[in-house]
């Protein structure tokens, strides 16, 4: 695969995989981010460290990871990454089910692009993955991450106290979850 082979094109954005090539971009876009990431996420913000993190997303069968990029007018280059799309903790078999992490970049934020993102890795998820359902934590007070999930269809689940641990504390999460049914997919 090319290094910026789309797995799926959008109006504004595609989807493609994870690259060493991108850790600079990467990087530099996180550091950006810090102060829209804080305190709900914590991506890689130097070369060593989002190659490790790269290194997971394209190398463990149980975890697929998109980046979110805009794409370009047709007379030039397409643009940069606007954000990232994880999908950890892959089981098969009868279950099919993976746990979502996401995060917009700075520059980005706002304009619907990880919406469309969202909804491009969802269908390659219930397509070609062949997944049948797909779960998103969210800390309560994160209101960006709450209307992304609620925008692209997932249902609220139930509520986890001391769910995950993140900078240090065990935090609380709402569950939201969505089937390939419920967008209209087969599994």
């Amino acid at each position: 695969m090319s290094e910026n082979h789309s797995l799926a094109e959008g109006r504004r954005v595609a989807i493609r995989a994870y690259t060493p090539a991108d850790a600079e971009e990467f990087t530099t876009r996180a550091r950006e981010s810090r102060e829209l990431h804080s305190p709900w996420l914590f991506p890689p913000t130097d070369v060593r460290t989002y190659a490790a993190y790269a290194g997971l997303l394209i190398d463990d069968p149980t975890k697929a990871g998109f980046l979110v990029c805009e794409r370009g007018d047709g007379s030039g280059p397409a643009g940069g990454i606007a954000g990232f799309i994880n999908i950890n903790n892959i089981v098969i078999g009868a279950f099919r089910c993976g746990a979502l992490g996401y995060g917009a970049f700075a520059h980005a934020a706002g304009r619907g692009l990880m919406a469309e993102g969202l909804d491009l890795v969802l269908r390659y998820a219930f397509g070609p993955l062949g997944l049948h359902r797909l779960e998103a934590n969210v800390q309560p007070g994160n209101e960006g991450s709450l209307a992304l999930v609620r925008r692209a269809g997932f249902r609220l689940e139930g509520f986890s106290p001391d769910f995950l641990l993140i900078d240090g504390a065990w935090r609380d999460h709402e569950r939201w979850a969505i089937t390939a049914e419920m967008l209209g997919g087969k599994p």
